[in-house]
């Protein structure tokens, strides 16, 4: 009777630590009680990431008990563990170091080849071969209203050498909604699924800063944060008399092993205050940023979260469009292991764009980046279109 008792006590325990359990994060600045947006958690038992949306909200997936960390490079990075999180909202304060950058860092050589070496690291550091799961959303607004939606769990599996990768695309869920018009999707379109780990593993949005010309178009600073002094944060910013457009660039990096963390970069202010825009094929940009997300936990280095934004204005006919499109990616889960499919399971398209719905769960609730009500209402407005 005893043993019994004891086995189905030890079944009973099993049981519950192998359901999955959902928690709510309210990540919050602790000055100013202000949500934190791109906020990045990790679940360090199983590798699963998670952002905050512009709520500062995360829902976690838990499948056993395990340390989280939670961490964003204006904030003091925090590792709580999951049995402290109750049901319900739980608050975390983050307390801001951006205010800390005084530390000005005087290098023998240019920032620009630091840069350079930086690039290089990290590009024979990132994890390859390897499978990122990743959460894919696309928001698209033309004139000023929502016109279409799209999102999927996509998995891309990462093999070959570094510079030379190849990325096999499966898409294991996705949904699509409302209507593109006539638009053309070259003309729309913020990323290319099939070649965009390819520029994310290989920094190629950091090229400008590489070329000779950005030298003197630039003014390269490093500092860095006593509160977090692992890292260092290099910014460019165009020079005041330059004559081209360019974009304001920030390389956060892990100086001790020589990986950038994050990069990121926003069309010049200066350029809009002058209203001198980039016109590319008749397309006026007023609007162009990205932002990635790179993490190395324990030997591994890889893509957590991707974001781009741009909007322009195109004349057409005489008419003039105005086009808005916002992607995210957010890696939900990374492996070494890759899996098995058959060549014509690969998906070879640009994009999620049109590709017939296989909704199979509410992936979208356990993504990795959760809606906020306002994505929501659009999401369902554009539903019944």
């Amino acid at each position: 009777m005893k043993r019994l008792l004891v086995f189905f006590i030890c079944f009973i325990s099993y049981v519950v630590q192998s359901q999955t359990t959902e928690k709510t994060l309210l990540i919050k600045d602790a000055d100013t009680n202000l949500p934190i947006e791109d906020v990045v958690v990790i679940i360090a038992k199983t590798k699963q990431s998670f952002m905050s949306n512009k709520e500062g909200e995360v829902l976690l997936s838990l499948k056993s008990p395990s340390t989280i960390q939670i961490s964003h490079f204006s904030y003091q990075s925090e590792t709580i563990r999951s049995i402290t999180l109750k049901d319900g909202k739980n608050i975390i304060l983050l307390k801001p170091n951006v205010n800390d950058l005084d530390d000005i860092i005087i290098t023998k050589q240019h920032p620009q080849k630091i840069l350079k070496s930086l690039i290089e690291n990290s590009i024979k550091k990132l994890s390859i071969p390897a499978r990122l799961k990743v959460y894919s959303r696309e928001f698209f607004k033309l004139n000023g209203s929502y016109s279409y939606f799209n999102d999927g769990l996509i998995n891309f599996q990462l093999s070959g050498q570094p510079r030379k990768i190849k990325t096999d695309i499966l898409v294991e869920q996705n949904r699509f909604y409302g209507l593109m018009g006539d638009e053309n999707l070259e003309d729309v379109l913020g990323y290319n699924l099939n070649n965009i780990m390819e520029n994310y593993y290989e920094f190629k949005y950091l090229n400008p800063l590489l070329e000779k010309s950005a030298l003197k178009d630039y003014d390269f600073l490093i500092k860095s944060s006593s509160k977090n002094s692992q890292n260092y944060i290099m910014t460019a910013k165009p020079v005041d008399d330059v004559k081209s457009v360019l974009d304001e660039f920030t390389i956060v990096y892990d100086y001790k092993h020589k990986v950038i963390i994050e990069a990121s970069s926003t069309l010049s202010q200066a350029a809009i205050l002058r209203n001198d825009l980039k016109t590319f094929n008749g397309k006026k940009t007023y609007k162009s940023n990205f932002k990635t997300i790179y993490r190395m936990l324990d030997n591994d280095y890889y893509l957590v979260s991707s974001k781009e934004e741009i909007a322009f204005e195109k004349e057409n006919k005489g008419k003039v469009k105005d086009i808005q499109v916002t992607n995210y990616l957010i890696t939900s889960s990374f492996s070494k292991k890759g899996y098995t499919f058959k060549a014509e399971d690969i998906f070879k398209d640009k994009t999620l764009y049109n590709k017939k719905n296989n909704i199979l769960s509410n992936y979208w609730e356990v993504s990795g980046l959760i809606s906020t009500d306002e994505e929501e209402k659009i999401i369902l407005s554009l539903q019944d279109k």
